[in-house]
């Protein structure tokens, strides 16, 4: 179904408080939807409140106030164990770190997903091995994760967010420990996942890496500063 909403922020605001009665709030009344097959890109500068933002929309982190709502489902007030539920089911996640089990195998690794959700062994190592070949690496199943280059590594990353075939993939700075042309692999990957019909964010903060979105959400001071069109941003940056 066309323009389903899979995100809505409604006033959602985060304040850290620390001891001394301290506090920081980071994001000051966010409102914003995301529909489902979008592309979207989040940029803001160290300490805008983008990777917060990132956080709550992973169900990592809970907001201090406002409302959530993820696939229709308001995850603002859940329970540990039912956000868990929600990101095992909706949410994909792929790092700048690849946060891979170094000393178990790529086919453990894609795999480990399936393993919470007590699916056979037979059957994960089945699922895993279909996926590390969908990313590119058939063959590969049986290595570990430092018998591997970093892009290798993480398109291993990648077959684990789509292990359970989630309706968005939240990408964190995923290109920031890669080299140019290996960076352009890993986004063309992501690109072509979104042209499959799911829901791509990702944050970043380099605009040639965010130029692969179709929409920008540019984050101030935990204000919207824009959200819209990323080339008519870029093309007025330019001017």
């Amino acid at each position: 179904m066309k323009n389903r909403k899979v995100v809505e922020v409604d006033n959602l605001t985060k304040t850290y408080f620390m001891p001394g009665g301290l506090s920081q709030q980071v994001l000051r009344g966010i409102s914003f939807e995301i529909n489902e097959g979008e592309f979207v890109a989040i940029m803001g500068h160290s300490g805008s409140g983008k990777s917060t933002l990132m956080n709550t929309l992973g169900c990592l982190d809970r907001p201090t106030s406002g409302k959530y709502f993820l696939a229709g489902q308001e995850v603002s007030k859940l329970t540990d164990d039912q956000l868990a539920v929600v990101r095992g089911k909706t949410l994909g996640f792929v790092f700048q770190n690849f946060n891979l089990l170094m000393k178990r195998t790529i086919a453990d690794n894609v795999s480990l997903p399936l393993l919470y959700q007590g699916v056979s062994k037979k059957e994960c190592y089945e699922r895993a091995s279909a996926m590390i070949e969908r990313v590119g690496l058939k063959g590969y199943a049986d290595r570990i994760p430092n018998q591997l280059s970093g892009g290798m590594q993480q398109r291993v990353a990648i077959a684990r967010a789509l292990i359970n075939n989630p309706k968005i993939i939240l990408a964190d700075e995923p290109t920031g420990n890669l080299d140019s042309q290996t960076s352009d692999e890993i986004m063309s990957m992501f690109q072509d996942l979104n042209n499959e019909g799911i829901t791509v964010i990702l944050v970043t903060h380099e605009a040639d890496v965010a130029m692969y979105a179709k929409r920008l959400l540019r984050i101030a001071d935990g204000v919207i500063e824009y959200d819209g069109s990323i080339k008519d941003y870029f093309v007025k940056e330019d001017k």
